[in-house]
């Protein structure tokens, strides 16, 4: 229609500029969102083509370019640039096609680049919005507009308006930028008011790089405050917020490739709203693992540490059935056991084989055997992310096996600090380096070292830090048998499987990760973190409602996490002095824990097996000191499996708190009772919750 091809899906309108293919108008009509309403900032594309090492930082600007095709559908529209020309090299023969289709509610991005150049293509933004402005109403503008991303089994927030946060250093960029959040650690992106926002997200089930990306121009009012212009133009130049899904594909000369499909969509609600949208489509092809048997019912772990790189040597092998029968005293299922391995925690990586210091293989097997007969599991820290650049195996085996940069140097991770001054101080912390997993002859490595966890008899293994290669995101080495510039993340989710596979392996097994990405639970049965905050939110539990999700719990009266464990349905791992104690170090922790475990038993149906909501389908209220009524925090909502709800409350606090309960559905919940007391009581008013108590109500 007129200057302008349209695209409509039900949540998102579009415009593109039939000279240059440009998005030029962005509308949400369900919520009168004029999300990029200025034509002038409309853009379409962007390429990164370095020339050489002396001159890399050369754009093909999308909204420059003359469109050589389009092709128009019912439900599409497909647009091709050929030939394109770049800001410093002239014209290079190097296609772009995207292909814009609507699909249910969204509208989806499918790029192709075809490089008949000299040259590496080597970042592609697509899509790419010239402009992102808050929900504001004619009358009224919004409180806030933030970015909602996925982080260590919760979530992280930055502010786009009306402050912008820098994440990168103003020397590196000519705006206020934002670039950190990356599939496939956060596979969708949302940019989002109280009640408003817009989904970005991956629409593949693919490792492929993507980072997304916000950027401020011209820059900010006050940079004090970080502050952005509330006007549309200042110095003469117009005020506006870019987003961009950043693809790095490396694309050499000679290649074409397809890249990850990238969705948009409106949505109205909270954050749940967005994230519901990213849940839906991942369901459609995601199935979670299995959990063995044992760990089905409400329990709880002990995670205890014996050795670390600076040689505590706390306990032997042989003592580990003392600990276990402690723990099945007090109806703790399963020890996780750290520092088991040659040169202690985080040393020696990847090696998996006992510390002789601490007894011998059979003595370890055989102390193993001993606690799964007195009816506690052995679960094996493992580590397989990393090698130890410390030890001669790294400059004699690992080196050539290593993740490499562009440079064909190896990254390097700062690694962790023990106890004793000089690694405190940092000065002989051991370096840790990242090994490719797309290297086979690294992943054969890797099941021989897992194979020995096996042998040796235990129920399983934690593999810590199975989440991220940091600082590596793509591999360079030309050995290792796979592209230029290969996402080093695209084996997490086969190795495990690789794994379960392997001759004499178990099938109950258990594979456990730290802070899993959320495409890891269809490998892993348990995630594994730290979640010690009062405003935690459970982000990883709501996108994985049947996942077990473990916390540490390391205070010596720590009622106030284990009233998380009951709000997020985590499974407790008691974690006396910061995991290198016993039980009997903090009683009254362990005493809390039982009494919440045996509530979580009792009242399964809702606070273990019923499917965690956050806060949706109930309100809790409290009257502050003026009398007037305000949201009660934390407070956690589950759906049984017939619909019922039941909610979970706490009290942080350190004095008593009365709340109101309302469910949103007109349900009565009739009963309530606290963590302390078994004893039911009437929840049909007022609440009185103890200091660092909790409560349920069914």
């Amino acid at each position: 229609m007129g200057n302008v091809y349209e695209l409509k899906s039900p949540t998102l309108h579009c415009e593109f500029c039939r000279e240059t293919g440009a998005l030029v108008k962005l509308t949400a009509p369900e919520m009168g969102w004029a999300i990029l309403d200025r034509p002038k900032l409309g853009l379409s594309f962007r390429l990164m083509v370095p020339l050489n090492e002396e001159l890399r930082n050369n754009d093909v600007l999308g909204e420059k370019q003359k469109l050589h095709s389009v092709k128009e559908a019912a439900d599409s529209l497909t647009f091709t640039w050929r030939n394109i020309t770049s800001e410093r090299g002239g014209e290079h023969p190097i296609d772009v096609t995207i292909r814009v289709a609507v699909e249910d509610r969204q509208i989806v991005y499918y790029t192709h680049i075809e490089n008949r150049s000299q040259y590496t293509v080597e970042a592609v933004h697509v899509p790419y919005v010239g402009d992102v402005r808050p929900p504001h109403s004619p009358d009224k503008e919004v409180e806030w507009f933030k970015s909602f991303t996925c982080n260590y089994g919760s979530y992280s927030e930055h502010r786009l308006w009306p402050h912008f946060d820098n994440q990168h250093g103003y020397y590196g960029t000519d705006y206020p930028t934002q670039m950190s959040a990356r599939v496939p650690s956060n596979p969708f992106y949302l940019m989002r008011s109280p009640d408003k926002g817009l989904y970005a997200g991956v629409k593949a089930n693919s490792s492929e790089m993507v980072a997304w990306n916000m950027e401020l121009r011209p820059g900010w009012d006050s940079s004090i405050s970080w502050e952005r212009p509330r006007v549309d133009e200042i110095a003469g130049k117009p005020v506006h917020t870019r987003f961009a899904a950043v693809h790095m594909p490396y694309i050499l000369p000679g290649e074409s490739r397809s890249l990850s499909p990238i969705a948009l969509e409106a949505f109205k609600g909270s954050w749940h709203a967005g994230a519901d949208i990213y849940k839906k489509w991942r369901d459609t092809w995601f199935t979670p693992a299995p959990t063995q048997e044992w760990a089905k019912k409400p329990h709880s772990w002990q995670q205890l540490h014996i050795n670390s790189p600076e040689d505590e040597l706390r306990m032997r092998f042989t003592e580990l059935p003392k600990v276990a029968e402690e723990c099945k005293k007090h109806g703790v299922a399963a020890i996780q056991l750290v520092g088991w391995n040659d040169g202690g925690q985080d040393q020696g990586n990847p090696s998996h084989s006992p510390d002789p210091r601490l007894g011998t293989w059979d003595e370890l097997k055989d102390a193993i055997a001993k606690c799964h007969e007195i009816g506690v599991k052995v679960i094996l820290f493992s580590k397989f992310v990393w090698a130890d650049r410390g030890t001669d195996e790294f400059w004699d085996e690992y080196i050539d096996l290593a993740v490499t940069d562009p440079y064909g140097d190896y990254y390097l991770y700062g690694g962790y600090r023990y106890f004793t001054p000089a690694q405190l101080l940092d000065i002989n912390t051991k370096r840790l380096i990242p090994m490719c997993f797309r290297s086979e002859e690294f992943m054969k490595i890797c099941e021989k070292e897992f194979m020995k966890m096996v042998d040796l008899g235990a129920a399983g293994m934690l593999y810590d830090e199975c989440f991220h290669h940091t600082p590596s995101w793509l591999c360079f080495h030309p050995d290792h048998g796979h592209r230029y510039g290969a996402p080093v993340y695209a084996n997490d989710v086969e190795f495990i499987h690789r794994l379960r596979k392997l001759p004499g392996v178990p099938k109950d097994f258990m594979m456990a990760g730290e802070a899993l990405l959320d495409w890891q639970f269809g490998s892993y049965e348990v995630s594994y973190f730290r979640s010690e905050n009062k405003w935690h939110l459970p982000l990883s539990r709501y996108l994985q409602p049947k996942g077990l999700h473990m916390t540490a719990i390391t205070g010596y009266n720590d009622r106030n996490m284990v009233n998380q464990c009951l709000l997020a349905q985590y499974v407790i791992s008691y974690e006396p002095l910061n995991f290198k104690g016993r039980l009997s170090d903090y009683p009254d922790t362990v005493e809390y824990g039982k009494k919440m475990d045996a509530l979580r038993t009792e009242y399964r149906k809702w606070f273990w097996d019923g499917e965690y909501r956050d806060v949706l389908g109930a309100k809790v209220i409290f009257e502050d000191e003026k009398g007037e009524e305000k949201a009660h925090h934390p407070y956690s909502v589950f759906k049984a499996a017939d619909g019922s709800l039941g909610v979970a409350i706490a009290n942080y606090e350190d004095k008593a708190v009365k709340v109101m309960l309302l469910a949103d559905d007109g349900q009565a919940f009739k009963q309530y009772r606290t963590v302390d007391n078994p004893e039911l009581m009437d929840a049909g008013g007022w609440i009185e919750i103890a200091p660092r108590s909790a409560v349920i109500a069914i």
